[in-house]
C-alpha cells in the first residue's frame, strides 16, 4: 500500500481520537473529579512518552541553561492549560468544548501578531473575525443567554483561556523544538509539568471514593492518556516527518467538526440552532486562520 496514504489514514485516526477524547472526558468526569482524573491520565502518558524515548534510542540530555526554560513550559503547557481544560469541559458541554478548543491556531495568530509582532495575512485575519463571530453565537445561544450566570458559558469561557494558553506555550516552544526532538521535548515537558500535575491532584486522589468508580471510567482515564495525549502525539509527528508540517495540520481541521458530532451523538447534548451557527462560524474560521497566501511568481528576466 502506497506510504502516503497509510500516514494519511493514521493522521484521520488521530483526529478521530482526540475528537473522541471530549466525549470521554466528559463521560469520566460524571465518577472521578478533574484533578484525579488528570493525575491518573498522566501517569500513563509519563510513562508512555518514556518508553517511547527509550525506543527510539534518544538521550535525554538538557543543554546547559535550559532548565529554568523548559520547567517554565512544562507549567505552562502542562500544568496551567490541563487544569485549565479539565476544569472547563466539566462545566460546559463536550461539543463546546471541541469547538472552543479548536480555536488554538486562531489565538496562535492573534498573540503572535501582537507579542511576536508575526505577519497576519487577509485569511488569517478573517479566520480571527469568523471564529470569535462564532464563540459569540455559541456562548449566546445557551439557555441562559450571554451571562457568567450560565454553567455552561463558565465553561466555554475557561476553555477559551486554555485554549490562548496552548497558544502562548506553542510560540514559545518553536525555539526549544529547535534544539530538542519532538519525543525528547515532550518527555521533558512531561517530567516538568506532567509531573507537577499529578503532584497537584494527589490530595484529590487520596479523597477519591474508588468503589464508586466503574469500569468504563477507568478505560475513559487509559484512553486519555495512552491514545490521546501518548500514541496520538508519536503518530501525529510521524505524519509532520513523511508528509510535511502543512499537510498534517489540516487533519487537525477535523478535531472540532468531530468533537461537536460525538458530542451531540453519544452524550446527546442539546445544543442550540445558533450554537451550531456559531461552531460553523467557529470551524470556518479555523480553516481561514491556516490558510497561507500564495506568493507571487517572480517575473521571468
Amino acid at each position: 500500500m502506497n506510504r502516503k496514504i497509510v500516514v494519511e489514514s493514521l493522521l484521520l485516526l488521530v483526529a478521530f481520537i482526540w475528537a473522541l477524547n471530549f466525549s470521554v472526558v466528559k463521560f469520566s468526569l460524571e465518577e472521578i473529579d478533574p484533578m484525579s482524573f488528570n493525575a491518573f491520565r498522566f501517569i500513563l502518558a509519563t510513562g508512555f512518552m518514556y518508553v517511547m524515548l527509550l525506543r527510539s534510542g534518544q538521550k535525554l540530555t538538557v543543554h546547559k541553561g535550559d532548565w529554568p526554560k523548559l520547567i517554565g513550559l512544562g507549567l505552562l503547557g502542562n500544568l496551567t492549560y490541563q487544569c485549565l481544560f479539565i476544569v472547563g469541559i466539566s462545566y460546559t458541554f463536550a461539543a463546546n468544548a471541541a469547538v472552543m478548543l479548536g480555536t488554538i491556531p486562531v489565538w496562535i495568530a492573534v498573540i503572535g501578531r501582537i507579542f511576536f509582532k508575526q505577519p497576519l495575512n487577509i485569511y488569517t485575519a478573517g479566520g480571527v473575525v469568523a471564529a470569535f463571530t462564532g464563540i459569540y453565537f455559541i456562548m449566546e445561544g445557551s439557555a441562559a443567554g450571554f451571562t457568567l450566570e450560565s454553567e455552561n458559558v463558565v465553561g466555554d469561557l475557561i476553555i477559551l483561556l486554555a485554549a490562548s494558553v496552548f497558544g502562548l506555550y506553542t510560540l514559545f516552544s518553536k525555539r526549544m523544538l529547535a534544539r530538542y526532538t519532538p519525543i525528547q521535548f515532550t518527555t521533558l515537558m512531561m517530567f516538568t509539568g506532567g509531573t507537577a500535575l499529578i503532584i497537584a491532584g494527589i490530595p484529590w486522589m487520596i479523597q477519591l471514593d474508588y468503589a464508586q468508580v466503574s469500569g468504563a471510567a477507568w478505560g475513559g482515564t487509559i484512553y486519555s492518556g495512552l491514545l490521546s495525549i501518548g500514541m496520538a502525539y508519536v503518530i501525529w509527528n510521524y505524519g509532520v516527518s513523511h508528509v510535511g508540517p502543512v499537510r498534517t495540520s489540516t487533519f487537525q481541521n477535523l478535531v472540532p467538526v468531530f468533537g461537536l458530532l460525538f458530542g451531540i451523538l453519544l452524550l446527546n447534548e442539546p445544543l442550540s440552532f445558533l450554537q451550531y451557527i456559531g461552531s460553523a462560524f467557529v470551524v470556518g474560521g479555523i480553516v481561514l486562520a491556516r490558510k497561507k497566501t500564495r506568493k507571487k511568481a517572480s517575473p521571468a528576466k
